[in-house]
């Protein structure tokens, strides 16, 4: 590989301060860190100019990803929250019309939560933005890179997680 980034020279000047440091581990690690903080910005940038609070993106991406509607006990689950903390992020998404609450299909004494079209577009424009930058950002890989970075990754991610049951 001919190209270097700053994380060569991180990895240079540590080596003679920490002559047992992996390059590749290091090298691996910052760039990933470096990667989730561009993306994060620009995850940031692109809410603030939607008006959207973390909070609520989070709680449309729950919702979308559900097809649309969900009881909030499962958008709970799908946050890791607890359910009784669903509840004011509910009622802010429902004041700005990105959600109203409906009776549940499956349950009579339940109420659901659906996204409504604003709430499904200002969503959509959100990931757009951020699917754009991520799809600009792994174009300098190939299709079959793109796959092995996935896979590799997949394997890390697992080695990362502890074991069921183990926590």
């Amino acid at each position: 590989m001919t190209d270097r980034d700053p994380v060569d020279e991180h990895v240079e000047r540590w080596l003679p301060v920490l002559p047992d440091l992996d390059p590749d581990v290091e090298g691996a690690v910052i760039r990933m860190l470096l990667l989730t903080r561009h993306l994060r910005e620009v995850k940031d940038r692109a809410l603030a100019e939607l008006d959207l609070q973390e909070k609520e993106y989070g709680t449309l991406h729950a919702l979308a990803g559900r097809g649309g509607r969900a009881a909030p006990s499962e958008i709970a689950g799908d946050l890791r929250m607890a359910p009784a903390s669903i509840t004011a992020r509910v009622d802010a998404l429902v004041r700005r019309g990105y959600v109203r609450r409906i009776p549940s299909e499956v349950d009579r004494r339940r109420i659901d939560v659906e996204l409504t079209d604003a709430g499904r577009a200002a969503w959509q424009r959100a990931i757009g933005v951020v699917g754009d930058e991520e799809h600009r950002v792994l174009g300098a890989l190939t299709p079959d890179e793109r796959r092995v970075l996935s896979d590799l990754l997949r394997r890390v991610t697992l080695a990362a997680e502890p074991p069921p049951g183990r926590i």
